[in-house]
């Protein structure tokens, strides 16, 4: 770090801007981040979760009740756990994790993350490409290997568009998904409702549902009946719980939505998070749930091996198709891309070059089914590997300073390796997969004991290498280098006085009606209408087949209009000068 103000003025204007704290002028209100994780946490691997919950044998009771607690304690993990150390530091994960840890710990940081989520991306590939074999006429893939060249050859090709848009396109992309949210969140929703009267009728005898208690019949009976699929007693309300809060656990406890959070104005938007986790983690993976139940009684099929293409294609017709793609995509080229930001901080090559490389092993990777299937396991262990560094991270951020330690001891006694990290993490993950070999409780709790186990550790061994002793002179330097920092935000933001002008013009409000009504309302009220309008079976095939014919519409409709929308009003707010803004 520069001695001087000078020298330390020219330090921070060369400086990369994710090095530096977000400025106060690029920070964003609560409606963002509510978008943000309702577009991220409705994705196609919902059909494979929900699925998932009907094969292990979830109860009506233990999903109705276990997915609220659990997407709770997820929520409330976000809100009190990530959002504080975001909004203190307004740094992402890696940027904080250097600082304290030095260059050792952030290289293995960053190839477990390459592998992670490259993995993640590979499932989401899968997925889509379970959708597009169906127009092809490809088997479905029923075992962990790929059983048919044609499959490999059209996994490698959807691969190879997700790719190309990663490395290329990924701006347009964003774009892109920032406005399925809405349409995901009407969809997952509407294939439930399509598919209970054929639920119901198998129970009842009757189409339509009196009220909550014949739901709770019919959904207790024949999707969530508490028996698994080799006719077992399934998972209870615990293992449900604790899989709702560790699906997100690398996300939280292990601090990666720091790279999100610290745009946040306040902390509590962290509350924010709820719209992923309560519809993307309740209401999707219960209405996945069922027509993943509802596909494999018309089918004939064991829910174990269904594909995610079969479920929505017989739950909302060629809309289904259009859900798995662009579900799997989206959610594929964002953690591509994060896996490519990775391999490209430890490899002397472009950001574009490391993503491509990655990207030829995802595409590998992606022409086996087997890892789509194992989507439940594969979330919990990645937040298992990842967590002990949150706890690292929560120690030196909140405990330190309460203790009388010094923070970012490691850099200021000049340290490459933070040997305590290193050591932390090691023991950290010895402990958690010997819990989990021994048997000792439910694999999806693992991260608790790990996290706490963290903490604990890295308190204890940095104590002993040097976090206890005071730095004056580097504190000092650390406080000018923050104030610095301040002053020249302070003068970009100066620079950069331009605020967002809100689109009120005739043609961008009949734009937002059109895709409102036409995309969102209209599939909504169809739907509606084949649960609560379906007196019999003539009746409910009609209604459904109106629903079909339609909504492939109402989708063209939605994506036409929302993307045009979106695009006039990012127009409208390259901006002008704020000081011409009318108000």
């Amino acid at each position: 770090m520069a001695s001087n103000m000078p020298d330390m003025d020219r330090q921070i204007a060369r400086m990369d801007k994710e090095q530096l704290p977000v400025p106060r002028h690029k920070l964003h209100r609560w409606p963002h981040f509510a978008g943000l994780y309702a577009a991220e946490h409705v994705a196609a691997t919902e059909f494979v979760i929900g699925a998932t919950f009907v094969a292990l044998g979830a109860g009506i009771w233990d999903i109705l009740v276990g997915l609220l607690i659990g997407n709770a304690l997820a929520v409330l993990s976000f809100w009190l756990i990530t959002t504080p150390i975001a909004i203190d530091t307004r740094l992402s994960l890696f940027t904080y994790l250097h600082r304290i840890a030095g260059d050792s710990m952030a290289r293995l940081y960053n190839w477990a993350n390459v592998i992670i989520f490259s993995v993640i991306s590979a499932a989401m590939i899968t997925v889509s490409a379970t959708a597009v074999r169906i127009l092809f006429d490809i088997p479905a893939q029923t075992q962990p290997y790929p059983t048919d060249p044609a499959f490999i050859l059209l996994a490698l090709s959807v691969a190879g568009i997700v790719v190309l848009v990663a490395v290329y396109g990924f701006n347009a992309l964003t774009d892109f998904a920032s406005i399925c949210a809405p349409w995901l969140m009407v969809m997952f929703t509407a294939g439930g409702m399509v598919l209970l009267p054929e639920l119901a009728e198998s129970v009842t005898g009757a189409t339509t549902l009196a009220d909550f208690s014949t739901f709770i019949e019919v959904a207790g009976s024949t999707v969530f009946t508490g028996t698994n699929a080799q006719g077992e007693p399934g998972i209870g309300i615990w293992e449900v719980i604790g899989f709702a809060w560790a699906a997100n656990t690398f996300a939280h406890f292990g601090l990666i939505d720091m790279a999100l959070l610290r745009y946040a104005k306040k902390t509590r938007y962290g509350l924010t998070t709820s719209t992923g986790m309560m519809f993307g983690h309740y209401v999707a993976w219960i209405s996945a749930g069922l027509m993943g139940a509802a596909t494999a009684a018309v089918t004939q099929t064991s829910i174990v091996v269904l594909e995610p293409g079969e479920v929505a294609w017989h739950a909302l017709g060629a809309s289904g198709f259009v859900i798995v793609v662009v579900a799997g995509w989206t959610t594929a080229n964002s953690n591509l891309y994060r896996a490519g930001l990775a391999a490209q901080a430890e490899l002397p090559i472009s950001r574009n070059k490391a993503t491509l490389l990655v990207g030829l092993c995802v595409a590998v990777i992606s022409c086996f089914p087997f890892v789509y299937r194992s989507m439940l396991p594969l979330l919990t262990y990645a937040g298992l590997v990842l967590v002990p560094i949150g706890g690292i991270i929560f120690a030196e951020h909140h405990l330190f300073p309460r203790f009388g330690f010094s923070r970012y001891w490691a850099r200021y006694r000049g340290l490459r390796h933070n040997v305590p990290a290193l050591a932390t993490w090691g023991l950290s993950l010895a402990f958690g997969f010997a819990l989990d070999a021994l048997d000792l409780m439910p694999f999806y709790y693992l991260f608790v004991p790990t996290w706490c186990l963290s903490i604990v550790l890295y308190t204890l061994l940095a104590k002993r290498c040097g976090a206890a002793e005071r730095y004056p002179e580097a504190e000092q330097s650390e406080r000018l280098f923050q104030t610095r920092v301040q002053v020249f935000q302070a003068e970009q933001a100066a620079k950069e006085r331009y605020e967002p002008i809100k689109d009120t013009t005739p043609l961008s409000r009949a734009i937002k009606a059109i895709w409102m009504i036409g995309g969102l309302l209209v599939p909504a009220a169809l739907a509606w209408r084949v649960l609560f309008d379906s007196p019999d079976l003539a009746s409910y095939h009609l209604n459904r087949e109106l629903f079909y014919d339609v909504t492939i519409w109402c989708t063209a409709i939605y994506f036409v209009f929302a993307y045009w929308g979106l695009k006039r009003a990012k127009a409208a707010c390259r901006g002008r000068p704020a000081d011409a803004v009318v108000t």
